[in-house]
């Protein structure tokens, strides 16, 4: 089967790409790829002799390269996003472009030539929540424009499949961890300033609570619900690992044996959302879903990517490292 992977230089992408390509020898992928904020050529160097790889540097919202992509595959994953909420609210138009404009741009190429779409959503959908969990019912409530923009893509996604009858499915899942993250994300940045024994930003009073997943256990999840989810559904995946991020930075600065005097609170960003969450029972009873890495599991295992892999990030800017300065903005 050819998979055609939109995003695939970008975190979660090129694990999932990496993941498909070691476990399903029958798979042949095609990567396409704009190389915006977010993805990393070094993510897939390794693959450059792979004959059951490809590689295409494109944006999604070119019609009639998505278009010809999708013509000579047999479906489309698309993890294309502009994902980092920061960014969205600095400047929100890329994310307009990349998560709006480029799923409409994908869809319509699917219903073109009758292929399977899976696209990738986010927690984020559904706003901030008191007490209870998200189910794939639950309604929107984004706060950010990244979120809104992911909810956008969703609803294009649905009218798709009811006005067009176009084979799709939505995933949605909470906050991934893991190898080959960005550093402007929360877990890479503080491993790589705890290395540096320099200080580590933390927004507000750093009790905004996350439900936290490794990011091969999203990518086996993607991975079922495509081989063996039903078309025309959503899936909620997720860890039940709800933890703020004070909590999470003391975890690995204590996993790295540094003392907690490196956390350094800053101005909270304008409408943080204070704590997400999903119900990810339909996934685990219909497809037997579930995860293999418990949290202190995985962050071991991220600490020591970082660490090994130092070339990946030391060209990092130090202004990605920074949390943003909302006073200046």
């Amino acid at each position: 089967m050819k998979v055609l992977v939109t995003g695939g230089l970008g975190f979660i992408g090129s694990n999932f790409i990496l993941h498909v390509l070691e476990k399903y020898p029958d798979f042949r992928i095609i990567n396409v790829d704009a190389q915006l904020p977010g993805s990393n050529k070094k993510n897939l160097e390794n693959l450059r002799s792979n004959t059951h790889y490809e590689y295409i540097k494109g944006n999604i919202t070119n019609k009639k390269l998505v278009e010809k992509l999708v013509s000579k595959s047999d479906a489309v994953i698309n993890f294309a996003a502009e994902s980092h909420v920061d960014r969205s609210i600095n400047s929100p138009k890329p994310f307009i472009d990349s998560n709006i404009v480029g799923a409409y741009t994908i869809l319509e190429a699917v219903r073109k030539f009758k292929k399977r779409l899976v696209q990738i959503s986010t927690d984020e959908v559904f706003g901030s929540l008191r007490r209870e969990s998200a189910d794939e019912r639950y309604p929107f409530n984004p706060s950010s424009p990244y979120a809104s923009s992911k909810a956008s893509a969703e609803l294009l996604v649905k009218s798709y499949v009811t006005t067009f009858g176009c084979d799709a499915i939505i995933t949605r899942c909470t906050n991934n961890y893991g190898p080959r993250q960005s550093p402007e994300k929360l877990i890479p940045k503080t491993i790589i300033l705890a290395h540096k024994n320099k200080k580590i930003p933390i927004y507000g009073t750093g009790k905004n609570v996350r439900d936290w997943i490794y990011v091969l256990d999203h990518c086996k999840a993607v991975m079922k619900i495509f081989l063996k989810g039903k078309s025309r559904e959503s899936y909620n995946i997720s860890a039940n690992n709800e933890i703020d991020n004070t909590t999470i930075v003391k975890k690995i600065l204590r996993l790295m044996g540094k003392t907690s005097d490196l956390i350094h609170f800053t101005k909270d960003r304008p409408g943080h959302d204070f704590r997400y969450s999903l119900d990810s029972r339909k996934i685990k009873r219909e497809l037997h879903w579930n995860i293999s890495y418990d949290f202190e599991r995985g962050l071991e295992s991220t600490i020591k990517w970082y660490l090994d892999n130092k070339k990946w990030w030391k060209n990092t800017s130090p202004s990605i490292l920074k949390a943003y300065d909302w006073k200046t903005r």
